[in-house]
């Protein structure tokens, strides 16, 4: 019957791609990510309710989509992923590490890292659970060899569900999965995580009840309310073009600099060590990414950090936006109908992540705002963490911001473990 209903649309799309050029494609998702930004900010009951049931992330994956659903463009033949990978990315990184306070955040208290780690260990643990618990009933689906093997794509849902579309990317670049196999991961990732995100904001409204079943004191969110209330006030400041110049410059010439320091390690190591390429050592890449981090955490403790308060971290999101709609592109809407299988993978997987994150909650007696916050700090990162975050209340926005850049931090580091667990718990057939 699924297979059906995609040969009825299949009737629909257009025979040939009907934009071709990159500077129209990137306009069209730029007007996307314009619209469904000015939406969500109207206060009017009709647009609060509709975002409400629909996360805005879900639409700035899902209209981009559908010009290939459509068939009017298509993605192999443009080159917009690659600029987003190798230049949105990583400055985007440099730029959310950049206003990261690991004071702060041990300041949250053991629970809300704790919640945040369990949500983390979820993803890691959930993926390997997950194939093993498919391949003792249907290897075939959780299987496959060379790019078409099923753990390389789930590496990729690995990396999003740890710090979100930037640590995708990353994977993807790492373990190199087909084109195709990569765009049903993609729908895979979204849907599934976005079902999770609507219970999520559903909860929201039902905090005190799931509190009170929990067990859980939330005084300590009224108190962390006040105090970054205060702390939004203290920073924030009108910036100037030379604070955003500056910005820019620290996002950019950083990347260039691990561009730099990348093509030198990653052959150097492949020439001299070719025994680390199975640690993907080797990848230009997993250096880029993991300098950008790194340099990105570093200069978190100096007085650079101070531009947070000019807007670094609203500029880092706004690159990772344009690379959630560049990988929504590529995105295979019509896969729910072509491999039902795997998005029960995702379900599997995303149950194991959740049913962690309730019975720690319980035994440590944690608040729903931690269970929230620290699930989609995970999942979805700072592109979703503020959102559930600011449910709560707007004031508490920059938690989920603190808590998903450490997020971004481990992601590389969490989504190539989850990775090499998943290959090693795949059966090797010849699927798909």
């Amino acid at each position: 019957m699924l297979q059906n209903i995609k040969e009825f649309l299949d009737q629909f799309r257009f025979a040939e791609p009907v934009i071709s050029s990159d500077a129209v494609i990137f306009g069209i998702l730029m007007i996307m990510l314009g619209l469904i930004f000015w939406t969500h900010s109207f206060q009017s009951k009709g647009w609060v309710t509709f975002y409400r049931f629909v996360p805005m992330l879900l639409l700035c994956y899902f209209l981009p989509s559908l010009l290939t659903a459509s068939g009017m463009v298509e993605p192999k033949d443009s080159n917009l992923y690659n600029v987003a990978t190798r230049y949105m990315l990583p400055a985007s990184l440099i730029l959310l590490t950049l206003s990261i306070d690991l004071r702060e955040i041990f300041k949250l208290g053991p629970k809300a890292l704790i919640m945040f780690l369990t949500g983390t260990v979820g993803v890691i643990l959930g993926g390997p659970v997950a194939i093993l618990i498919v391949a003792s009933f249907d290897p075939d689906l959780v299987g496959g060899v060379d790019a078409n093997a099923v753990w390389r794509g789930l590496s990729t849902v690995a990396g999003s569900w740890i710090g979100g579309g930037a640590n995708q990317a990353d994977m993807k670049e790492i373990f190199n999965p087909s084109d195709e196999l990569f765009s049903v991961m993609v729908a895979v990732d979204v849907f599934v995580a976005e079902i999770w995100m609507v219970f999520l904001l559903l909860g929201v409204g039902k905090a005190k009840e799931i509190d009170r079943f929990m067990k859980a004191d939330a005084s300590s969110v009224e108190r962390l309310k006040e105090k970054m209330e205060n702390f939004s006030l203290g920073v924030k400041r009108n910036p100037t073009t030379a604070d955003l110049m500056v910005i820019l410059a620290l996002a950019f010439g950083t990347t260039a600099l691990c561009h730099a320091v990348a093509d030198s390690v990653a052959p150097w190591i492949g020439t001299n060590y070719p025994a680390l390429s199975k640690f993907s050592l080797d990848s230009n890449f997993f250096w880029l990414i993991v300098l950008a981090t790194t340099l990105g955490v570093l200069m978190s403790f100096t007085k650079l950090r101070n531009y947070e308060g000019a807007g670094a971290s609203k500029i880092g999101t706004v690159c990772i936006f344009i690379l959630v709609a560049t990988i929504g592109l590529g995105m295979d809407i019509f896969a729910v109908f072509e491999h039902p299988g795997l998005f029960m993978v995702g379900g599997i997987w995303m149950l194991f992540h959740v049913v962690l994150l309730f019975l720690v909650g319980y035994l440590i007696r944690a608040p729903y705002f931690f269970l929230a916050v620290g699930s989609k700090a995970n999942i979805g990162g700072a592109a979703s963490a503020p959102v559930v975050a600011a449910a709560f209340h707007p004031a508490l926005a920059p938690v989920g911001v603190l808590l998903a850049v450490l997020g971004y931090a481990l992601g590389t580091y969490g989504a190539w473990l989850c990775a090499i667990l998943m290959e090693y718990s795949a059966p090797v057939t010849n699927s798909q």
